[in-house]
Parts: structure tokens; sequence; C-alpha cells
């Protein structure tokens, strides 16, 4: 059981630790702490949801739907595209953002672009539900259902830690320039995950 779930957890992190939207988006709400748990537990809670469908089977089927992948990737890569365009429009006027900041985005603007940022994104499908479920297939029993949490818990420890640690970050943040570099790494990110969509959509087609 142990094992299963320290396979799990392991390879569940090296698959959500990476520079991507998703992060990005937390790191910058964690930064002007804005809305930072509701966000956190969003990402992981469908990080959760989408794991427990891997490990259940789904992972079979989304992986022989190749219309669903292409009409995920489309719309992904136009999200991603608009959001990198925002992040160099504050890279040219960048903001000094302290704690105590007003939020730059409301509640219910930055939940949906949190799950446009989750649910958009073709690759997260390919993580959670084909690669981390069809990898619990090595499991039987209570030690794949213990697999699947240490994955989950990953997720939690990871979107959680980023949020929250953002805030160690703050008096680097107090200068625009810092600002300036991060919002034109985020719109380079943004803007490569978009190319990389279409060019990925454009090899299969």
């Amino acid at each position: 059981m142990l094992s299963a779930t320290l396979s799990g957890f392991a390879l569940g992190a090296s698959l959500i630790i990476a520079i991507g939207a998703q992060n990005a988006f937390i790191l910058r709400q964690g930064l002007i702490r804005s809305h930072v748990f509701v966000l956190s537990l969003i990402c992981a809670a469908s990080d959760a949801l989408l794991i427990a469908a891997g490990v259940a089977g789904l992972g079979t089927i989304v992986a022989r739907s190749p219309t669903l992948i292409a009409v995920v990737s489309l719309g992904g890569a136009a999200f991603l595209a608009a959001y990198a365009i925002l992040a160099f429009r504050r890279a040219w006027r960048p903001a000094v953002m302290v704690a105590g900041a007003p939020e730059s985005m409301g509640l219910k603007a930055a939940v949906l672009t949190c799950l446009a940022f989750t649910f958009l994104n073709p690759h997260v499908y390919l993580d959670t539900v084909i690669l981390l479920g069809s990898l619990s297939a090595a499991f039987e029993g209570q030690e794949r259902v213990a697999y699947g949490a240490g994955a989950v818990t990953a997720s939690f420890v990871w979107f959680f830690g980023l949020g929250y640690g953002a805030r160690l970050l703050a008096p680097l943040f107090a200068r625009p320039s810092a600002w300036r570099v991060l919002d034109v790494l985020i719109g380079l990110v943004m803007s490569l995950l978009a190319g990389g969509l279409l060019l990925s959509l454009g090899q299969n087609s």
C-alpha cells in the first residue's frame, strides 16, 4: 500500500510541477493574494476528479476520441493566446502589487479563468486521465486506490504550496520591473503552449 501511494505521489508530482498555464496563473494570484484558497482548491479538486476517472478506466475512452482532443485543443489554444496578449499588455504597463492591494480580478472571473486553464488544456487529460490512469493498471484493488490517492495528494500539496508560498516572493515583486519580467514570462509560456497545441493538432489531422 505504501509503495503504491508513493509511486502515485511521485508520478503525480512529476507531471504537475512544471511551467504551465495553470501554475503561472496560480503563482500570479498567490503573489497578489487574490482568491488563493478557492483557486488552489479548484485546481487540486479538478485534478482529483480527473485522476479518479483515469484510475477507474476512463483513459481508454478518451484516448480513442481524437475529435474530443481536437475540440479541446482548439479551444485551449484560443484561450491561451488571448491570455498571452493580456499578459503582454500588463508587462507594457506593470503595476506594483503588494499585500493588501485591490484585487485585479473578481471571484467569478477568477474561478472561470481557473476552470478554463484546467479543462481547456488537453495535456491535463493526457497526464491525469490517460497516463496516470493507464499506469494504475499495474496495481490491483486497494493498491490501485492508494496509487490514485498518492497522485491526488501530490496535486493538493503542490497547488496549495504554490498559491500560499508565492507570498514569500512579495518583497521582490514590490518593484514594477519584477512584474514586467513575470508577465513577459507568462505571456511567452502561454504563447508557446498555444502554438504547441495548434502544431500537435496539425500533425494529427
